[in-house]
């Protein structure tokens, strides 16, 4: 793919971009209404009607080509260093003028562009008439009207690219006030001269370097004398002495002034009803009172929904199981194939599928969130709480995600400019409950506790989650981390209906990789559980059984000591011990440990068998979830983290302070319980 031509998608975040790109390549790229939904490059061929094949790129979302936080430097360096043909820089046409603010920074790299005027129904929605052929004047560079999520506009959006491309099409930079232009130039005319760099492109260079891009200082000091360097920061010098600001703010000033003046020239005002609408919804839902309450109340909503519609399909998918466990288990000789297969396999898989319900049930809420806008509210609502804690608001997006798998949500924190607040955002994010944890809530919740409280008990342990999650950051920010953390700026999008199709594909998506895992990773580690709970067998005679005399039991009873505080007994913790590789595991793992499935008459089902067992209780169970929800994240979290913090002290300590935690409130759990006499 690298030797095809290139087609850079760049825009701001929630501009429609990823959108766009999905349409043209049919990437099931995700795509939410809040910003900073992607937060890493996609790459995907198309297929031109003519037959020729480009390579297209998807690329996070920035307000700016000088580079704050990670996702901004990986956009900038694949528009800059790359090489794409052409950029397709999509617009949001309800929001003109900041988004031409970003347009005003690509023109300056001289690479054939096409302005993608995306979500023009939502401009006229809001009482805005765009005259797009005076749009394309002013910029120089086409300007194609688009409704990316309905496919319209999308193909031309791509002939006009190759057709600039072909044409050697190079945009013309707009042109700054006469004081901030002679500086440009005296630092244009301090760089040396490269061969085949287009003027534009050098442009560029000059003007990040008046604004004092380090970033850019540093790519060109290989090439550019030291004293081009100091030539250059006196010319920042006396342009700040002479206007009186930094340089950097000065540039910005000239080009939010270009931007305004171009969309003031394009733009109609009509009738401003949508407008009024989400201002009267904003007023409610951020407010400064109700807002949190609201909050809550929704995620209450939610998870009443996720265990009162979900349960009836779940006791159906059991019964499922079941008769595919008796019918094979009656069909195989008895010995150890029949006991791989029913109490191995069918027993761990299908004690993890029966919960598919409630998952798909979760990850729809989730996406029903996120698609009409009202996640964007809950950062804006809960930031007061987080900056109590230390945290930046903006954290609270990777924390909800980690609601669905904490895996992209640690990815989904480079949207942090501020170091510090990345990695204590990414420190805590596993604390939030994530949906490898809702099978082990809703098979201990429903066989411990009666129907309607057993929403409330899975409620109390997202919100524990949340709260250890914020606590933690308090610590970490006032040790490892000091210092203030960064102003909550965030864009609020438009209320918008999602459509069922978007819904359907965010939660198949979801969905299929819980599958996918379960057929996967839980199958493996079903059968792993199964062979070290089976073996070895005890010798004829014992009166040991079997299973506490297999390497689980022995494991278990091992660690028996150190968890005994917590209430677990040793199939607790072989349970536990498993669940390292997915959270999914420890159901699996104690359908093996229990023998559900058997060839035993009246086995039942697996809450059948966890009442019947003497060392459990409600108390008990409620430890354990608790303990499940605080203790180390699953292998592929830990690797992610390691990734995205480039140091090994850091998934360590994430390793070690979790399963400390989770000791503690374990602990805290069962002997304050067992003192009150729960």
């Amino acid at each position: 793919m690298r030797d095809l031509p290139l087609i850079a998608f760049a825009g701001n975040p929630n501009s429609g971009k990823t959108t766009l790109f999905n349409s043209l390549t049919g990437a099931h790229q995700h795509v939410s209404n809040y910003p900073g939904a992607t937060v890493e490059v996609t790459r995907a061929t198309y297929r031109a009607p003519d037959g020729e094949e480009l390579a297209l790129v998807d690329l996070p979302g920035t307000y700016s080509l000088t580079a704050y936080s990670p996702e901004e430097r990986v956009a900038r360096k694949a528009i800059i260093e790359d090489g794409p043909i052409a950029i397709v820089c999509v617009l949001d046409a309800s929001n003109l003028e900041r988004n031409l603010y970003f347009l005003t920074q690509v023109l300056e790299l001289g690479v054939p562009t096409v302005a993608a005027l995306n979500m023009v129904d939502e401009a006229e929605r809001r009482g805005l008439s765009l005259d797009t052929a005076r749009l394309e004047k002013l910029l120089g560079v086409p300007v194609v009207p688009t409704v990316a999520r309905r496919g319209e506009g999308v193909a031309e959006v791509i002939r006009r690219a190759r057709e600039s491309a072909r044409d050697g099409a190079r945009p013309k930079p707009l042109r700054f006030g006469a004081h901030v232009e002679s500086a440009v130039g005296e630092v244009l005319r301090s760089l040396p001269g490269t061969d085949g760099v287009p003027e534009a492109r050098r442009r560029f260079a000059a003007i990040k370097l008046l604004e004092g891009d380090r970033d850019m200082a540093t790519d060109l000091a290989a090439c550019v004398p030291a004293s081009t360097f100091g030539r250059i920061a006196e010319v920042r010098a006396h342009l700040e002495a002479h206007l009186g600001d930094e340089a950097e703010i000065l540039v910005a000033d000239e080009r939010y002034g270009i931007a305004s003046g171009i969309a003031r020239e394009v733009t109609r005002e009509g009738h401003r009803g949508r407008v009024r609408t989400t201002e009267q919804i904003d007023a409610v839902v951020t407010n400064r009172v109700l807002g949190l309450p609201i909050l809550v109340l929704v995620m209450w909503g939610l998870f009443e929904c996720v265990f009162h519609v979900g349960a009836p399909a779940m006791r159906g998918l059991e019964s499922v199981f079941g008769w595919v466990q008796g019918a094979v288990g009656s069909t195989l000789p008895e010995g150890a194939v029949r006991s791989l297969l029913v109490d191995g396999a069918l027993g761990g898989v299908g004690g993890v599928l029966v919960f598919l319900p409630q998952v798909l049930l979760l990850f729809l809420g989730i996406a029903l969130l996120e698609d009409t806008g009202y996640l964007a509210r809950a950062a804006f609502v809960i930031d007061r709480v987080m900056h109590t804690f230390g945290l930046h608001g903006k954290s609270f997006i990777p924390m909800l995600l980690g609601l669905g798998c904490s895996v992209p949500a640690v990815m989904s924190a480079r949207t942090l400019s501020d170091p510090k607040d990345r990695i204590a955002t990414i420190l805590v994010i596993p604390l939030m409950s994530c949906s490898a944890r809702l099978p082990v809530y809703a098979l201990l919740a429903g066989a411990f506790f009666a129907p309607d409280r057993a929403a409330l008990v899975v409620l109390s342990l997202y919100v524990l989650g949340i709260l250890l999650a914020v606590s933690a950051a308090k610590v970490f920010r006032s040790t490892l981390f000091r210092g203030e953390s960064a102003p909550f700026v965030m864009e609020l999008p438009p209320y918008r209906a999602p459509t069922a199709l978007a819904l359907l594909a965010h939660t198949w998506e979801r969905a299929w990789m819980y599958v996918q895992k379960a057929g996967t990773t839980i199958l493996a580690m079903s059968l792993i559980v199964w062979a070290v709970s089976s073996y070895p067998q005890p010798p004829a005679g014992s009166s040991v059984p079997p299973i506490e005399y297999s390497l689980a039991g022995r494991a278990g009873r091992a660690l028996e000591p150190v968890l005994r505080p917590c209430g677990f007994d040793w199939r607790l913790d072989v349970a536990l011990v498993s669940g390292l590789a997915a959270k999914e595991v420890v159901v699996a793992s104690l359908a093996t440990i229990h023998g559900v499935g058997s060839d035993e008459e009246d086995s039942g089902t697996l809450r059948d068998a966890l009442r019947a067992d003497r060392a459990m209780s409600p108390l008990i169970a409620y430890a354990f979830m608790v303990f499940v929800l605080v203790y180390i994240p699953c292998v592929s979290t830990v690797a992610v983290v390691w990734r995205e913090t480039g140091h090994w002290r850091w998934p360590l300590l994430l390793v070690c302070y979790t399963t400390l935690l989770a000791w503690c409130c374990a602990m805290a759990v069962y002997q304050i319980g067992t003192l009150v006499g729960l």
